[in-house]
């Protein structure tokens, strides 16, 4: 029940403070909100207010409160916003954990430490905190809970893509967990002091340790939900990596046996122009048709046309130009391996294998199969050695409403490449490389740029 101005104050500006966050984490994790963000923020804000108008009134417990106060969000946020319901109720758990926690972490911790100067500074033998101190620490801890939210939604877009919906259940369930943990906290601080010493250590003391109590608690939840949330995205992360690299090993197995079959028919290449010529000769002309069909369906004649250095990059590049042109996109390639570079075939599959599939899938997404300037869709390949370096290329055209951008490779994911970036970025790294990204109007271009090793010391 509010009794006076000072608490009203801190009421509504916890409203505030938590309608403000709340909104940004959502719209940035759920998309924007299908009634706009004005009226879904009046009613979020209006929905609070009136809700502990009315457990005031009725003098309804502050758990039970507490418990009503998350229901109606939960509800007001799978209204509001049209993505997955999973989604909705993941964003629910984190909000609901991370607001209220921060609030009463940073009250407590700002507590003991107000009450540690006034008795060591201006030796107060039993100091208390005065309604104005209190207002003013509570106005901070509103503040630092906000602009955690703000830093937090910059950094769960990520947990939000590419997931299924059993997921982010199994996430949320727990974090639901934490917060009942939390809420029974404050219900406990509510209550008078939670942490005493029997009566032994004086008023001061007790008043340090529930403060310091409350901080631990709501830190040590925290901490578990960060872990939680964090964790399992990172466990989603190598287990989708795990099994793209599988899917490499099994694409290079491919690779390797199709080159192979092509130097078996190269082999016997000077056999089948004798069966040839012998049918020729006898002006058997089915038989002949027959047979040079089986030849093309035996072996892919152009399977290593590309002569890079590299069989496997021959294989690869023939392939990813066939896919090109029955896209109609304009295909333009110059690559050359070194004999001084020393990446394995494996991780030359990964690199050109991942950065050639986005290239194609960006062109494919462009309307109409042109881009606004009249020019077809096309991808550029330059690949060779540059000063002791070998330097990977790949430039193609986009669209406006592509999500590729110069940001980080976590940004990256929400377009369904970050997976494949993360092995990529994994071989650069492997070898003490770098790699960039950077888009220019309606092209994009990433460079991977590989040191040779140093010559051994003589």
């Amino acid at each position: 029940m509010i009794r006076d101005f000072s608490e009203l104050f801190e009421f509504l500006l916890y409203c505030m403070g938590y309608t403000c966050s709340a909104g940004h984490f959502c719209k940035k994790n759920l998309g924007l909100p299908k009634i706009g963000e004005g009226l879904s923020a009046v009613l979020l804000f209006c929905g609070q207010v009136l809700l502990y108008a009315v457990c005031g009134y009725f003098l309804i417990p502050p758990v039970l409160a507490d418990l009503l106060h998350h229901f109606l969000f939960a509800g007001l946020v799978i209204w509001l916003f049209s993505c997955e319901t999973e989604k909705k109720i993941l964003a629910v758990s984190i909000l609901i954990t991370m607001i209220p926690m921060t609030v009463n972490f940073s009250a407590s911790l700002l507590s003991c430490l107000w009450l540690f100067l006034l008795h060591t500074v201006k030796n107060i033998a039993l100091p208390f905190l005065s309604k104005w101190e209190s207002l003013a620490i509570s106005v901070i801890s509103i503040f630092m809970a906000v602009s955690a939210v703000y830093g937090l939604s910059r950094q769960s877009v990520s947990v939000f893509y590419g997931k299924t919906g059993r997921w982010y259940l199994n996430l949320a369930i727990p974090l639901f967990a934490v917060t009942a943990a939390a809420d029974l906290a404050n219900w406990g601080a509510s209550h008078g002091i939670l942490f005493r010493s029997g009566g032994d250590m004086g008023l001061y003391l007790d008043q340090i340790f529930s403060h310091a109590g409350v901080c631990v608690l709501t830190g040590l939840c925290m901490c578990v939900a960060g872990c939680l949330v964090f964790g399992m995205h990172r466990i989603h992360l190598e287990q989708e990596k795990a099994s793209q690299y599988h899917a490499q090993i099994t694409a290079y197995k491919m690779l390797e046996e199709q080159y192979r079959q092509s130097e078996r028919f190269r082999h016997d290449l000077k056999n089948h122009i004798i069966a040839l010529s012998g049918l020729l000769e006898e002006k058997e002309w089915e038989k002949m048709a027959v047979y040079l069909n089986t030849m093309q369906n035996s072996a892919d004649l152009g399977g290593c046309e590309e002569m890079t250095g590299s069989r496997v990059v021959d294989v690869l590049l023939y392939q990813k130009r066939k896919l090109a042109e029955r896209r109609q996109i304009r295909w333009d390639c110059d690559v050359q391996i070194p004999v001084t570079c020393m990446v394995n075939e494996f991780d030359l599959c990964i690199l050109f294998g991942n950065l050639l599939d986005n290239a194609v899938e960006a062109c494919e997404r462009m309307q109409d199969g042109e881009s606004e300037d009249g020019l077809c869709p096309f991808v550029e390949i330059r690949a060779g050695a540059v000063r002791h370096c070998f330097l990977l290329e790949i430039r193609n055209s986009v669209d406006d409403a592509s999500k590729e951008t110069t940001g980080s490779i976590d940004e990256k994911k929400r377009n369904g490449h970050g997976i494949g970036l993360l092995n990529v970025r994994d071989v650069v790294q492997k070898y003490n490389g770098v790699m960039r990204l950077e888009r220019q109007e309606d092209v994009f271009q990433i460079s991977v740029l590989i040191p040779f090793p140093a010559p051994a010391a003589r």
